[in-house]
């Protein structure tokens, strides 16, 4: 199956797989989903993130969750996302336009310095893409 925002794609099978409790999750791989994770690793949204590398098969990204303990339970870390730039239409801020000293989550954003969140491109001060936003 083709999809046409593996991005989004991606972040769902995150979000899904965290609401059913599942350790880890697998994505097809790209440089900018690995990229994606890394970031989202440094932000303590999951665990880590890990090219399997099978001969049979096309390498793909293996992803371990991250949750923490509630009540005794195990809540996923991503609460949710919010796909801001899609394929359809790209959204472009400058880096003045995207801080927010009370905004909730971490914003992505495709620069011309590679992928940064929202507060290291403001601290960069570049502006670029705004993929997305998690929380």
């Amino acid at each position: 199956m083709t999809t046409t925002d593996p991005i989004a794609d991606m972040l769902n099978r995150i979000k899904n797989a965290g609401a059913v409790q599942k350790d880890t999750v697998v994505v097809p791989l790209s440089k900018v989903k690995l990229a994606i994770c890394h970031i989202l690793e440094k932000e303590g949204y999951i665990g880590s993130a890990v090219v399997s590398n099978d001969k049979e098969t096309k390498k793909r990204l293996e992803i371990k969750l991250s949750y923490r303990t509630i009540d005794k339970q195990k809540v996923p870390r991503i609460n949710g996302f919010t796909r801001i730039s899609k394929p359809s239409r790209r959204i472009y801020k400058n880096s003045s336009d995207l801080g927010g000293r009370h905004a909730v989550g971490v914003a992505v954003v495709s620069t011309n310095k590679g992928l940064l969140t929202g507060r290291q491109a403001v601290k960069e001060n570049v502006g670029g893409e705004v993929l997305f936003k998690v929380w």
